[in-house]
């Protein structure tokens, strides 16, 4: 399989799992709030770390385990903080929870979010940095086409579910799918949280 592709389908992979980060954006998508933003970060963020990977730090992640060891205890904290806000979103009146209801937040509070969502989660080491870093080895002299190939995929897949996420939006009309939303959200960012702290 040539590099690109097998990065491209290596990447995909690994992100395709439900996830904060996922949610956060299809959530971002249904509402339409800063949706080109919020994918660019998403996928920006992602480019990033597999750059970083692929060109040795998937190295010093593996050495320096405190590095992923400090993520995961933050990461929990911020996960088990947003959970609990989605809960008490799901319990708000409709009006709230209605796309285009003129509650959109700023920018910067969304990014802010968007990142920690991105870079508070260990796996995002353990899978982006030292997973795709260890594989980009095995194509000595074509790691920037494996890395390419991956950065593909990552632009690819969140700028497709941020946008084709208002393909839902007609079933989302209806507070109470909102309110499902939010709760299946809050569930899988404390799920998450606990499955972090028992790696700790």
């Amino acid at each position: 399989m040539p590099p690109a592709l097998y990065g491209f389908a290596a990447s995909l992979s690994l992100i395709l799992a439900i996830g904060s980060q996922n949610a956060f954006v299809l959530k971002q998508g249904l509402k339409g709030h800063h949706v080109f933003w919020v994918c660019l970060v998403c996928a920006a963020s992602d480019a990033l770390l597999i750059a970083g990977g692929v060109s040795g730090f998937h190295a010093v992640v593996t050495r320096w385990t405190w590095v992923t060891t400090a993520s995961r205890y933050a990461g929990a904290v911020f996960l088990f903080g947003y959970g609990a806000h989605s809960f008490i979103a799901a319990l708000r009146s409709s009006a709230t929870l209605v796309p285009g209801a003129g509650n959109d937040p700023p920018l910067w509070k969304t990014l802010s979010t968007c990142l920690a969502l991105t870079f508070l989660n260990p796996h995002v080491y353990l899978d982006t940095v030292v997973l795709l870093g260890t594989l980009s080895t095995q194509f000595q002299g074509q790691a920037l086409e494996f890395a390419a190939g991956a950065i593909a995929a990552s632009f690819l897949f969140f700028f497709s579910l941020g946008y084709g996420a208002r393909l839902l939006r007609p079933l989302f009309q209806k507070p109470v799918t909102w309110k499902v939303l939010e709760f299946i959200i809050g569930v899988t960012m404390w799920g998450i949280a606990v499955q972090l702290l028992r790696g700790a």
